[in-house]
């Protein structure tokens, strides 16, 4: 629209300017995908964001930079004359975005959506647990609930039925009723809300949960760690996270073989050239093999060989002392320690340049596109970090390990150990193509700002 009406000619109508700017429509639907990206990364589809109009419109301007800024980096790289072909193109496409997107958005959408959430759209809410966070949030939602949730009651196997929780809320049942409950009362979601079980105990009762084949949340301070890394959707200012069983399924996970296969093949075409200086570096600089090679468990505790360009002296035999270090930071129950497990002293000087962009892991593309590894996921342990897991930690190996993933994003080596895990344990719940995507494209800056790295 933009385009149309700084065209020019002015002879053209619409139909016919589109006829003639084929290229320029492409590109724009292609950035049009970008967008969506970035709405998402911002969490404009998340039902908080959608019902509070400072927060929506505080990340709808933040996500409108951002694509903005995409707009004006892409027309640089191609032929600005035919990508662009006026200055003021950028000032007319916010010009009609920004007021368009605040009266259908966040004025007429969120108007509909609030009023349907009262009505046709409104959601049954079971809570499991009397944890702290679900009594705070049903005391809330009682008081201020623009988004139709409508208590039903407690699950608490350590009350009996009919015991008051918070606010007139009771327990309605034993966690063994509670699929007659779901199918009597129509419950939608469940939200579980314990706060004094343990993590395998916690674990368990998700994985029973998700067998009742309706929305799961999660409130629990184990979780944490989530809300405070990641924008996750809130209840009454209450973080939740989703753990909803809709993604893993065969169909999931051929997409997601097939884009690892896709996107791997790619990107060792673009950047042979690249791995190639960094070979001839290390050779040059160096005595030893170009590629490091090291057991991890893959798959379902099966091990297999990965590689990376070797950063490190060669060392006879293991380095006792990393080892050390690492079995007490894995033992570290306070999550105070919060550094990856490194031994300076070996790293080599080119080894400190790819160890801070990541660029020693290029050639775990290979291991993708084996099979042993996929660009998202948990990342592979060595075999005595695995013998050493308490049994809630080795769901991490319920997924192919990952090049990438939510705490190398987020933490990387300032994220405890303990922490890294949930994150890895919310990626498995979470995981699909889309999300995959997502995490790739914040993969990018990371390794060029080089956050958290070490």
């Amino acid at each position: 629209m933009s385009m149309y009406l700084l065209r020019t000619n002015k002879t053209f109508g619409y139909f016919e300017f589109i006829g003639e700017t084929v290229f320029e429509e492409v590109a724009f639907l292609c950035l049009s995908f970008f967008f969506l990206l970035i709405f998402q990364y911002n969490g404009l589809y998340r039902v908080n964001i959608l019902t509070t109009r400072a927060a929506h419109l505080s990340n709808f301007l933040k996500s409108l930079y951002y694509g903005a800024l995409n707009i004006v980096i892409i027309s640089l790289l191609f032929n600005p004359s035919s990508m662009v072909d006026s200055r003021y193109i950028i000032f007319v496409f916010l010009l009609i975005v920004i007021p368009s997107f605040y009266v259908f958005r966040i004025e007429l959408m969120r108007t509909l959506f609030v009023k349907l959430s009262m009505t046709s759209f409104k959601r049954n809410v079971l809570i499991l647990g009397d944890g702290k966070a679900g009594k705070m949030l049903a005391s809330q939602l009682m008081f201020e609930n623009p988004m139709g949730l409508d208590i039903i009651g407690f699950i608490d196997d350590t009350k009996d039925v009919g015991d008051e929780i918070v606010g007139g809320k009771r327990v309605i049942g034993h966690f063994s009723h509670i699929k007659e409950i779901i199918e009597q009362d129509k419950i939608d979601e469940l939200i579980v809300a314990e706060d004094k079980i343990g993590e395998e105990e916690l674990l368990n009762l998700i994985d029973n949960c998700k067998k009742f084949n309706v929305s799961l949340k999660v409130t629990s301070e184990l979780f944490d760690v989530v809300g405070k890394k990641l924008a996750t959707e809130k209840y009454a200012n209450i973080p939740v996270i989703d753990v909803s069983p809709h993604y893993n399924n065969k169909l999931t996970y051929t997409a997601k073989r097939g884009m690892d296969i896709f996107l791997s093949v790619l990107a060792l075409i673009i950047i042979a050239p690249l791995m190639i200086i960094i070979a001839a570096l290390i050779k040059l600089t160096s005595s030893g093999p170009i590629l490091f090679k090291q057991k991890r468990v893959g798959f379902y505790g099966k091990e297999f060989d990965i590689y990376k360009f070797r950063s490190m002296k060669v060392l006879d035999g293991e380095d006792e002392e990393r080892k050390l270090q690492m079995l007490e930071f894995l033992n570290d129950k306070s999550g105070k320690i919060k550094t990856k497990v490194v031994n300076d002293s070996r790293i080599t000087w080119i080894g400190k340049i790819i160890r801070k962009t990541s660029l020693d892991e290029l050639p775990q593309l290979f291991n993708v596109i084996k099979g042993d590894m996929s660009l998202v996921g948990p990342r592979p342990c060595l075999p005595y970090e695995y013998d050493l897991y308490p049994e809630w930690q080795k769901r991490r190996v319920n997924v192919l390990p990952g090049c990438t993933g939510v705490w190398q994003i987020w933490g990387r080596s300032s994220t405890s150990y303990k922490d890294s895990v949930v994150l890895d344990l919310y990626y498995i719940n979470k995981m699909s193509p889309w999300f995959d995507l997502q995490l790739l494209f914040q993969t990018i800056p990371v390794m060029l700002t080089a956050r958290g790295a070490k």
